[in-house]
């Protein structure tokens, strides 16, 4: 598939003024057109990470990539005490369809981003005409709504290292390391410009802090399973065959049985299947949006 052909991604903010800030997005396609997808990011990510996945498609639709609560340019509130869990993003997403779209659209994301977009196609499944998630964040039907406390991710999180004398020194230790050992250069270069900023004392910093992210990992407090059955959309589903977040095996049956999803494994996919798979990624999106 050719590149962008002319389509150069806007990079701007969107007021959420019930919300508390602006959420950042990056805007692909033709700007007259109507939005046709929104894509929501994976914890700790941001929305520019995908910037090379989405482009290829600027030229047939028109794509927004946001920046969720507490990552990249975003400025909406992320408060770790008290936290409600993650109906805050289906609720800032919720606002953004309000704020930017005029028909029913496509949500689709990784990780918690498509956990994010599953439950706003519930709450408003008038928005939504199709929802497309790459290995979500979905948990068996016997753990419950509601898992909160310390885990081995959350505490992974907190020992990132936060502060890096410039980007380049962050792509230099990313490389081939750790969650990026299997991205492609030009991705992990797009997840540094936007995942870090300007410190103010010739450093940069994380714009998605350790403490959020580790929040992120620790309180979830929703149930996706009520979530699938109060969509009414077409859903599909790619889990990864190594890692998956997406624990569906218990409920797969009842998915199926109402002939609107479509849950396929990807073979040699990691949880990281967007950067791993991003010929993939841009089928599913054409093809639940034409």
């Amino acid at each position: 598939m050719n590149a962008m052909v002319g389509y150069e991604p806007r990079a701007r903010r969107v007021a959420l003024p019930a919300r508390g800030g602006e959420m950042a997005v990056l805007d692909f396609g033709p700007p007259e057109r109507p939005v046709d997808v929104v894509f929501s990011h994976a914890n700790g990510f941001n929305g520019r990470t995908y910037r090379t996945i989405l482009a290829p498609l600027a030229a047939r639709l028109r794509i927004l990539a946001i920046d969720l609560r507490g990552h990249g340019a975003s400025t909406l509130p992320a408060v770790v005490e008290g936290r409600a869990g993650w109906d805050e993003f289906r609720d800032d997403l919720l606002a953004l369809l309000a704020a930017e779209t005029q028909r029913p659209v496509v949500l689709a994301g990784h990780s918690m981003g498509g956990t994010s977009s599953l439950l706003a196609a519930a709450a408003a499944p008038e928005r939504v005409r199709a929802l497309a998630l790459f290995d979500p964040v979905i948990f068996a039907p016997s753990q419950g709504p509601s898992l909160m406390g310390d885990n081995p991710l959350a505490e992974g999180a907190l020992r990132r290292r936060a502060v890096f004398p410039s980007k380049a020194a962050a792509v230099e230790a990313y490389t081939g390391r750790g969650a990026f050992r299997s991205w492609r250069p030009e991705q992990l270069a797009d997840y540094v410009e936007a995942g870090f900023r300007e410190s103010g004392d010739g450093e940069v910093a994380l714009t998605c802090t350790p403490a959020w992210e580790a929040s992120n990992f620790r309180t979830h407090n929703y149930d996706p399973w009520a979530a699938f059955r109060a969509t009414q959309c077409p859903v599909r589903i790619l889990r990864a065959e190594h890692g998956s977040t997406a624990r569906l095996e218990d409920g797969l049956a009842e998915l199926e049985a109402t002939g609107r999803f479509r849950i396929e494994l990807i073979a040699g996919a990691s949880h990281f299947l967007p950067m791993e798979r991003p010929e993939l990624v841009r089928d599913v999106l054409l093809e639940m949006t034409a």
